[in-house]
This record gives structure tokens, sequence and C-alpha cells, in this order.
């Protein structure tokens, strides 16, 4: 089972890159305390991302009327 348990937003795919490179240095236990500090449950955060708000909401496809 695979779920989405914490993600960062970033400006840009350079900036994403360098904090996955500094995160993959962490130690799993700060791994562990930056994903409760924000998702205590370890909820899958997936479907929160085509939510209205959500940061992937734009690219739902347009539902056409019959």
């Amino acid at each position: 089972m695979a779920r989405l348990v914490w993600y960062e937003r970033h400006d840009g795919i350079e900036a994403a890159i360098h904090r996955e490179k500094r995160l993959k240095k962490y130690k799993r236990d700060w791994k562990i305390n930056l994903i409760e500090r924000d998702n205590p449950d370890w909820d899958d955060l997936f479907p929160r991302f085509f939510v209205e708000d959500g940061p992937l909401f734009r690219l739902q496809p347009i539902e056409l009327s019959p």
C-alpha cells in the first residue's frame, strides 16, 4: 500500500530537487517527526490535491454536460 503522507510546495523544480537532496541526508527519526508535525495520523493526503483549493485542482478533467 502506498500513501502520500507528507509534501512541500516549491516555487520551482530546482528548489524542490535541492530540498529533496537535503532531506535525504536526515535520519529516519527526523523525517518521521516532520511527517507527524503536520499529519499525526499519517492520513493519505493525495485526495486533498484535487479539492477546490488543492494544488492539483486545475488538472482535473472537466466534466462535459450530456
